[in-house]
């Protein structure tokens, strides 16, 4: 009675959109009469004014409406008034509203979604994007806890049609909460008396709707399983991930590592549908930043100058030392980013990968380095290229070759431990700027060394 009471208030702000106020008096009613207000609105209005009340306080106000109400409430997610009414509203209501929305019509939401339908609603059903709210489908199938082995599977005969899968069945009390999970195979072996709750199967493990994707495969990679219901932080079931949907999410998180390891941000959509400025836009960020990084190389190609002058033929072997170390560090990279995108290594295990890629480094670099030496010394009019010194020409550049291969091995395994110790994405030590990072030391290493061995010699 008291919602009848209150009507006229309720119109006023309703009309004026003030969700603020709304919210305040909702808050203090009785569920009851929050149900008594809501059930006098129109469709497009009741769904909103639900979504305004806290979870807890929405499961108990859906309860007291009536059937045809509860279903209005549930068709108005897939209007284009509700899409169009969000899209117009404060992103922080926006917010707000969505997160708040109970599990029970989430549920029931999605099951009536056509496919596109489906994929707006996880759109603006406020879920991090690349969570796994964002990947589940509804399509599942739940079971009563009181039921027996030979009760449940009556029951998967009637309401199994169309489900996602049926091996693995969920059971959830009346809240939605989930309890367990069964495997049909176990519940057919089951003595046909036996209640569900009672069939000992494997340990029940849900993915939390906020986790990540890499967290999803990681689920999926840890327990060995095919399907895996997804939660909210109540414990409500909200939907399941299949292996099928994990597989499209493993393509995805690694399109884009590989996009950021060749030096651009990762595109929002297939090569083909992705616009020329979008696409430009993708690439000149790093593009300049690497323009920029190299713009170090040149300055410090001009500081030895002199050198450079006085002994013309140093300058032929800087493309040859800077690449070889800009190739070791891409390698490095590579390698330490794929191992900690499929866990072979840990944070904790960088001073391990620092030694090993260390002596690596030195192995390599002596390797070609030796190669550097004899290219100089047995090159045809070596005399008449290097001068008379020829020899120590060689020796400059094998070491050169060494520090620098040593070097860039190094840096290109560390810069992924780094980033994701900052929490950013090690994909984007990309190879491209590890080794620009490596051409500026490499001149520098290169005509430090040559000016010392060489020196009185050549200069």
């Amino acid at each position: 009675m008291l919602g009848n009471l209150l009507k006229p208030e309720f119109d006023e702000l309703i009309l004026s959109r003030d969700w603020n106020s709304l919210r305040e008096a909702f808050t203090e009613m009785d569920p009851a009469d929050v149900a008594e207000v809501i059930e006098d609105l129109p469709a497009q209005d009741s769904g909103v004014l639900f979504r305004l009340l806290p979870r807890d306080k929405a499961a108990l106000v859906f309860e007291y409406l009536p059937p045809l109400q509860q279903s209005e409430v549930v068709s108005t997610l897939a209007t284009e008034e509700l899409k169009n009414l969000l899209n117009e509203m404060a992103p922080d209501d926006r917010t707000r509203l969505l997160e708040e929305l109970p599990a029970e019509v989430t549920r029931r939401a999605l099951t009536s979604l056509s496919p596109a339908e489906l994929k707006v609603a996880r759109q603006l059903l406020g879920y991090p994007e690349k969570s796994a709210g964002r990947y589940m489908t509804p399509e599942y199938l739940t079971l009563p806890g009181n039921l027996s082995a030979a009760e449940a599977l009556s029951y998967v005969r009637a309401h199994g049609q169309g489900r996602e899968t049926l091996s693995v069945l969920y059971i959830v009390d009346e809240k939605g909460r989930l309890l367990d999970e069964v495997r049909l195979a176990s519940l057919v072996l089951s003595q046909p008396d036996t209640r569900v709750t009672d069939i000992h199967d494997r340990q029940l493990v849900s993915i939390p709707a906020t986790v990540d994707r890499e967290e999803i495969i990681g689920f999926f990679e840890k327990y060995d399983r095919v399907v895996l219901p997804v939660t909210d932080s109540q414990g409500v079931l909200l939907g399941i991930i299949t292996v099928d949907d994990v597989l499209d999410v493993a393509e995805e998180a690694a399109t884009e590592d590989i996009q950021r390891m060749g030096g651009m941000e990762a595109l929002e959509a297939p090569y083909l549908e992705s616009g020329l400025l979008e696409m430009l836009h993708k690439r000149v960020g790093w593009l300049t930043l690497l323009f920029l990084g190299q713009m170090f190389t040149a300055t410090a190609m001009a500081h030895y100058q002199d050198a450079i002058a006085q002994a013309v033929f140093l300058g032929t072997f800087v493309p040859l030392i800077i690449s070889s170390g800009g190739n070791s560090g891409s390698q490095a990279t590579s390698l330490i980013i794929r191992a900690l995108a499929v866990r072979d290594v840990a944070l904790q295990d960088w001073w391990r990968v620092a030694l090993r890629e260390s002596v690596s480094g030195v192995a390599l670099g002596v390797f070609l380095g030796v190669l550097g030496a004899l290219r100089i010394a047995l090159w045809p009019g070596h005399e008449e290229l290097y001068g008379p010194h020829f020899l120590w020409v060689g020796v400059a550049v094998g070491l050169s070759v060494l520090g620098v291969v040593t070097f860039g091995t190094l840096c290109g395994s560390m810069l992924p431990f780094l980033l994701r110790r900052l929490g950013l994405d090690p994909a984007t030590a990309s190879a491209p700027f590890v080794a620009t990072l490596v051409d500026v030391t490499g001149v520098v290493i290169y005509f430090t060394v040559a000016s010392t061995l060489l020196a009185g010699l050549v200069f």
